[in-house]
């Protein structure tokens, strides 16, 4: 018998797979060369190698245990995937990539990127295998998960917020910043943010900015911007330099607090401080006018009487008329406190104590002073004047602010907070509003007087003694009523009292 026409079955089976087992082993030492996990499986998924990558990283103290499965290490949920996808690479040779995610021996999860390629086992017998090529990408799934997160809060936060590059060009502008500029992205993705100057601000207050940030330092300050349609809008700006892992600086992030409100509500203190203003000049012309005013109408009324002249009786009747315009005047001067529409309308209280406690807390006094709130939401709707009512609680407040900058410290409460307690409740068939504060108080004796018009415990130039006179007024006018409680050095608690009409 030819030797060289030997059948390989009369050949020891050592010996045959030794050409296998060399080729086996020069592949281990290439993939134990490889920075990532490696596995050579075979069709039924059984693991024939894994390098020591695959060990180091999967198995615990980097023990690999004989006779595993790539379905060992698959978390169940991609399973089905990995599987119909290793077998389509034995089947056709294709090549496939595809993420999914292992489960080392303690139980943590790994995201991994999956290449898989066909390879030759055993040229002779026809068995094939799959290569899988398992790269961690555990900590890029986590910065893009980091990513997504930063993405979703600064394009669904209410603040504006926009992001320039190195060169303070706009790269990016988040939905709230469309909103409070009136530009749309594409308006404004590649221009400076000088396109939102208003021009207030001096060059020097912008250049100490541009310092400030390019040392590398985050930059605070409340500016001035000019929206698309030309109006103002005010915000609180916040930008911090973006470096890279280099420490390079490769951007800057500008996030807004918006507070267009807040100066709103400050110009309108300011004009509530003008008008006391005119109160006390209102006060002086009501009362060194009005009483020559009252002698001169009285004379003029006599002179009518006694005289029959048609023309003196026709120039009386002139200087009558124009000293009831001077009166008239002079009531409206006094009158000072608001503008009103005058309108009757159904009115939420609570909304305007809410306003009424904003306005009052931007003064500089107000700063130190916790208001403090207990409001009954279930309270019925009133037809009143809103900024009538308005009024009365900002004067009320205004007067608690100034009670509390008043007070002296005690060894009893040299560290009690100031404190104005603003409450609502319905009783009965009224409304009760309170204000409280732990103030200087109101002696006894004054108690009775404070709603005099021209009264007030106020130093001199600090008061006109029109503002409680004049709540009084507007809370009578609605059927209400105002009553005080206090004691002096304790507080002063004021109840309004409003109908409910049907």
């Amino acid at each position: 018998m030819n030797r060289n026409n030997r059948s390989d079955k009369s050949i020891p089976r050592e010996v045959q797979m030794k050409p296998q087992k060399l080729r086996q082993e020069r592949w281990l030492d290439i993939l134990n060369a490889l920075p990532d996990m490696c596995f050579i499986v075979s069709p039924d998924e059984s693991i024939i190698e894994i390098n020591e990558r695959g060990k180091a990283i999967l198995e615990k103290e980097n023990k690999y245990l004989p006779n595993r499965s790539i379905k060992d290490y698959v978390n169940p949920a991609y399973l089905s995937n990995v599987e119909g996808i290793i077998d389509a690479c034995i089947k056709d040779g294709s090549t496939h990539r595809m993420e999914a995610e292992f489960k080392r021996s303690n139980g943590d999860i790994l995201n991994v990127e999956l290449f898989l390629n066909r390879i030759i086992l055993d040229q002779k017998r026809n068995e094939r295998g799959c290569l899988i090529v398992a790269h961690d990408i555990s900590d890029r799934k986590k910065q893009e998960l980091d990513l997504l997160r930063f993405t979703n809060l600064a394009h669904y936060t209410v603040n504006p917020i926009e992001i320039t590059d190195a060169y303070g060009h706009i790269i990016y502008v988040n939905p709230a910043f469309e909103k409070a500029s009136g530009y749309t992205k594409e308006e404004v993705i590649g221009k400076n943010p000088n396109i939102f100057s208003s021009g207030k601000h001096p060059k020097s207050f912008w250049n100490k900015m541009w310092q400030t940030i390019s040392a590398g330092k985050v930059w605070v300050g409340e500016v001035e911007n000019k929206g698309r349609n030309g109006e103002p809008f005010y915000t609180q700006l916040l930008i911090s330099p973006i470096v890279n892992t280099e420490g390079d600086l490769v951007g800057y992030f500008g996030i807004h607090r918006d507070i267009s409100d807040q100066k709103y509500l400050e110009q309108q203190l300011i004009h509530a401080q003008k008008m006391e203003s005119i109160g006390m000049l209102a006060a002086g012309l009501a009362h060194e006018v009005g009483n020559p005013l009252a002698s001169i109408s009285s004379l003029v009324q006599i002179i009518q009487r006694t005289s029959e002249d048609e023309f003196t009786q026709e120039k009386l009747e002139l200087i009558k008329s124009q000293i009831t315009r001077i009166s008239r005047i002079i009531r409206d001067l006094v009158d000072f406190s608001r503008r009103s529409t005058y309108e009757v309308q159904l009115t939420d209280i609570n909304k305007i104590i809410h306003d009424a406690i904003e306005i009052v807390r931007v003064s500089k006094k107000s700063k130190d002073i916790y208001f403090d709130t207990a409001l009954d939401y279930n309270l019925p709707l009133l037809m009143l004047v809103p900024d009538q009512i308005q009024q009365v609680f900002i004067n009320l407040m205004l007067n608690s602010v100034d009670a509390l900058q008043d007070s002296q410290p005690t060894p009893l409460n040299k560290n009690k907070q100031k404190r104005i307690s603003i409450k609502s409740a319905l009783l009965d068939d009224s409304l009760l509003i309170d204000i409280e504060d732990n103030g200087k108080g109101i002696k006894q004796e004054d108690l009775s007087k404070i709603f005099e018009p021209f009264y007030t415990t106020k130093k001199v130039g600090e008061g006109t003694g029109l503002g409680l006179w004049v709540s009084y007024g507007i809370i009578k006018s609605f059927r209400g009523e105002i009553r005080v409680k206090s004691n002096k050095d304790v507080g002063a608690l004021f109840t309004v009292r409003l109908p409910v009409q049907s």
